[in-house]
């Protein structure tokens, strides 16, 4: 006896189209959040509120002019007349808001109208299934879906919209006028346009917000390496005064004579306790030194070596001069280092951004204070548009000079186009001072 063979079970495309069906249709049910209004986020006023006076205006025009058409031309029963055209035109006011809410409703009632204008008197020669009035309500709630939903969601209204036009077609190929054809092919011409336009605003968006994230970040970096920067130097400075330490510790008991045992011991802790400072010192150094910069191993530059900078300034053709107050006496080596690294830094800063402006440097002090001022006039020249971003270092290199040593920092723009940089650091202990 023989047997049939069995019959060949779906393959794997059937589980696959039916998966894509329910995405869809599970697409149609969930609009996409929020549900805020279109252009809500829009600088100006007017732009927030352009989608609602235009879908309004749309509503109250395509409302009136519906009725009329339908009951006048097509000779449809005024009673389903105004029906038709309320629920074909006013939820163009909710597709400001909620869009795919809006596509059910206007969706619905376009095919039970084209429905009920099949057995209208007045169909006959007329746009049918969809008049004209339906099809450019229509565009107008697309271009609200295209700035909205999702590509699975515009791909799913796509599909019903011709899988509805073939029905009339189907139903009735004696009045239908290809109508159906003209809605198909603008839809998705209207989709595709306007979820294009949405995407390239999202894309600017996120990368706008990626390039204030990277911004606050390369900020970050910057106060780090110039804070990094700035111990190394004052690491040069520390190490002076501790090695003074221990040698007059050492020599203590070879430059004075007569020393109890209590007085040599105390100057040997000293001396231990400086060596053992110093090491630890240096291990931290060649820690914030792992970048291999040999060239700040070299003697810390201080207030001597500003006339040098000034000239270098002038070279580089800035007409710079230099009011520097003779007889400045003992400055502390950190003040020392921070004056000349707040005159580098601004000078820099004229070069980079007011190339050619007229500079002028002063730098005096009083009994307590040591007072640094640069003041730049108007760029006689324009800048190069590689150097208008500079580095970052320049103002945050001066703040936090100035903050270690216990001063103050005042810079801004002149009334004249200009640029002020003014620090007051003291010569002595901040607690010494008023």
């Amino acid at each position: 006896m023989s047997t049939a063979p069995p019959s060949p079970g779906p393959g794997p495309a059937a589980p696959r189209a039916r998966q894509r069906t329910r995405a869809l249709v599970r697409a149609l049910r969930t609009p996409s959040e929020p549900t805020e209004p279109l252009f809500a986020r829009a600088p100006r006023a007017w732009q927030r509120g352009a989608p609602h006076v235009i879908a309004f205006g749309f509503a109250v025009t395509l409302l009136p002019v519906t009725a009329t058409v339908l009951t006048q031309d097509y000779r449809l029963g005024s009673g389903w007349a105004g029906a038709l055209a309320t629920a074909q035109a006013a939820p163009l006011l909710l597709a400001v808001t909620r869009p795919l809410q809006a596509w059910w409703i206007i969706f619905t009632a376009d095919v039970v109208g084209g429905i009920l204008l099949r057995s209208a008197d007045g169909v006959v020669g007329r746009p049918w299934p969809w008049t004209p009035m339906v099809i450019i309500g229509y565009m107008v709630l697309m271009v609200c879906l295209g700035l909205r939903e999702s590509r699975r969601t515009l791909l799913a209204v796509w599909l019903a919209t011709g899988a509805a036009g073939l029905f009339f077609e189907l139903i009735s190929q004696i009045r239908s006028d290809g109508t159906y054809v003209l809605m198909f092919v603008l839809s998705g011409v209207c989709l595709m346009v306007t979820a294009a336009l949405r995407e390239r605003g999202d894309a600017q968006r996120r990368l706008a917000e990626q390039e204030t994230i990277s911004e606050a970040e390369r900020a970050r970096r910057t106060l780090l390496e110039e804070r990094a920067r700035i111990a190394r130097e004052l690491h040069d400075v520390v190490a002076h005064h501790m090695s003074v330490i221990t040698v007059q510790a050492d020599s203590a008991p070879y430059r004075i004579e007569g020393l109890p045992p209590l007085a040599l011991e105390e100057f040997s802790t000293i001396a231990a306790g400086a060596r053992e400072s110093l090491t630890e010192m240096r291990r931290l150094l060649a820690v914030l030194r792992s970048d291999g910069a040999e060239g700040e191993r070299a003697p810390q530059p201080g207030l001597d070596r500003v006339r040098q900078l000034v000239e270098a300034t002038v070279r580089a053709g800035v007409p710079a001069e230099l009011a520097l107050q003779a007889g400045l006496g003992s400055v502390p080596p950190a003040v020392d280092l921070s004056a000349y690294r707040i005159v580098q830094e601004a000078l820099a800063n004229v070069v980079r951004h007011a190339a050619g402006a007229p500079t002028r440097v002063s730098v005096t002090a009083d009994e307590r204070w040591l007072t640094v001022l640069v003041v730049n006039g108007p760029a006689v020249e324009r800048s190069s548009l590689l150097e208008t971003a500079g580095t970052g270092h320049g103002l945050v290199g001066m703040r936090e000079r100035v903050r270690l040593t216990g001063g103050t920092l005042d810079t801004g723009p002149l009334p004249d186009g200009g640029f002020r940089v003014a620090a007051r650091l003291p010569l002595t202990s901040p607690k010494d001072l008023p």
